[in-house]
């Protein structure tokens, strides 16, 4: 048996996945289960921290289980998480004192709307972020403002702020490491890229003290051991990287100029620039930090359109079209072409380019003739369309053509959604024979801090290609398309604009 087993932690948006790595990067056992989403309202999604962390204990014991071994045969642990989503938690008792507000919710759209007219690029032009519901900085304001005894928790110094990495970090190290790793700093609205620190003027004009912000530390690295009486064991945990930035090194995205294309739960493009943050607020694109090793940071570009699985969820769960996700090919494939359908999935707003939070799900082109074949094709589409909105902005702001783009994610093993990206984008779609880059990515660092690999390039030299898209229709047809949807997106634009959230 292998000496070598790395144990990630992936705490995605709908649920948590412990794999258990060797020294080949070879997946020997894993586990997953998704934990509750809350919605009281239209414009809320909320999660409870005690049940992720719950979620997160049951499927390390199973896959090690699974895999016949004991924490203490465990040699790093690494960690990718959603990204933006807000645990605020009292330091004395360690528990949450609200719910975790996701990186989905909306609630602060108004708020954002207002704030961006007040300082606009300003706070775009140093966060390299858009201000948007997804800023943490918003939703730790809205807490104050909403949650009785909160903003005194913060003014007595017992309140602390984290994301999902910083969660599990603090539960298991049995609540003595109070961390963040700078890739999802640099995703809560609330970093300062330029300055490389938190942004105090911002979250002073916003009344909360930077106190309860975590130290940010590197991805790889010595981010803290586990407890004994948690984890069974002392383990380092080697890495914590938000999970695009996790694909993306992965993928061996880590030339500048080099991209990949998670589909998840959002659907998003990741383009690697090197060692200088590129910030360009017209752009619609955020900045940020891809990773950072040894004090080393290395920065991206990225472009995201935020329900675009989760659209295909709704067939499955809103519309119950289908049954499985994974249908959704096979009920595409049985029609030809859309019918003139056209589905923009902005059931959550729009995101990059256009930052229309008031923007909705809707279905266009809708005839006699239309059967859920054509829904569901359309749908797929739209998830391709969302990217391409974003694609060609991308390569103009960061000097590097798009002409190859590596995939990764549940959709990507989707063949028909794989061959309309490589036809609407023009590039070709390479994708791996490890479609869980997210986990694999963090594997990959926990085991350079902890010296299973040397070099990036040693641990890279893993990656297997099993499938390949080019394009295959005309810039005509490719571009017909576009136009179309480019319509059904300005109708869909604007539509909760001055419209009272309901029960």
């Amino acid at each position: 048996m292998s000496s070598t087993h790395i144990l990630v932690i992936d705490a995605g948006t709908t649920g948590i996945r412990a794999l258990i790595y060797d020294e080949t990067a070879q997946i020997l056992a894993q586990a997953y289960t998704e934990f509750p989403q809350y919605h009281p309202l239209p414009d809320r999604v909320e999660q409870d921290a005690n049940e992720i962390w719950a979620a997160a204990t049951a499927m390390i014991t199973q896959a090690l289980a699974s895999a016949s071994l004991q924490p203490g045969d465990i040699t790093a642990i690494g960690i990718t998480n959603q990204r933006a989503t807000t645990i605020l938690w009292d330091v004395r008792t360690g528990e949450p004192v609200t719910r975790a507000i996701v990186w989905q919710d909306t609630r602060t759209a108004d708020r954002a709307a207002e704030l961006s007219a007040l300082w606009g690029d300003t706070i775009y032009s140093r966060t390299g972020w858009a201000i948007a519901p997804v800023y943490s900085s918003l939703s730790i304001e809205w807490v104050f403002a909403n949650i009785p005894g909160v903003r005194e928790l913060a003014d007595d110094g017992y309140l602390r702020f984290g994301t999902i990495d910083s969660w599990l970090i603090h539960k298991l190290t049995g609540g003595r490491t109070h961390v963040i790793s700078a890739s999802n700093a640099s995703v809560t609205g609330s970093y300062d890229l330029l300055a490389d620190e938190w942004y105090e003027q911002w979250l002073n004009s916003l009344g909360i003290p930077v106190s309860i912000f975590p130290t940010v530390c590197d991805d790889s690295g010595e981010l803290g051991v586990t407890d004994v009486a948690v984890f069974g064991a002392a383990v380092p945990i080697g890495s914590a990287i938000a999970d695009q930035h996790s694909a993306l090194f992965a993928q061996g995205c880590i030339e500048p100029g080099m991209v990949k294309c998670t589909h998840g739960t959002g659907t998003f493009l990741d383009m690697t620039i090197g060692t200088t943050p590129v910030i360009d607020p017209a752009s619609g694109l955020t900045s940020q930090i891809a990773w950072r090793r040894n004090g080393r940071t290395v920065y991206a570009l990225e472009g995201y359109a935020g329900s675009t699985g989760a659209a295909v969820q709704w067939l499955r769960d809103g519309i119950k079209i289908i049954e499985t996700s994974t249908e959704s090919e096979e009920l595409a494939r049985s029609v030809p072409h859309n019918g003139g359908v056209y589905v923009v999935p902005a059931l959550t707003g729009l995101s990059a380019p256009y930052w229309d939070l008031y923007a909705r799900g809707t279905i266009f082109g809708i005839t006699p003739g239309t059967t859920r074949a054509h829904v569901a094709r359309a749908t797929l589409e739209g998830i391709v369309f969302s990217v391409r909105d974003f694609v060609d902005v991308m390569s103009s702001v960061s000097g590097y053509a798009i002409t190859r783009i590596a995939v990764d994610g549940g959709a990507s093993k989707n063949n028909l959604l794989m061959q309309f990206q490589a036809d609407q984008l023009d590039a070709v779609v390479e994708r791996p024979r490890n479609t869980e880059a997210t986990s694999l990515g963090a594997a990959l660092l926990a085991g350079l801090a902890t010296g299973v690999w040397s070099t990036p390039a040693e641990a890279l030299s893993t990656l297997q290609i099993e499938a390949t898209f080019s394009p295959q229709t005309t810039a005509q047809v490719r571009d017909d398309q576009y136009r179309t949807w480019q319509r059904a997106v300005e109708r869909a634009r604007g539509w909760t604009r001055g419209l009272a959230a309901t029960e």
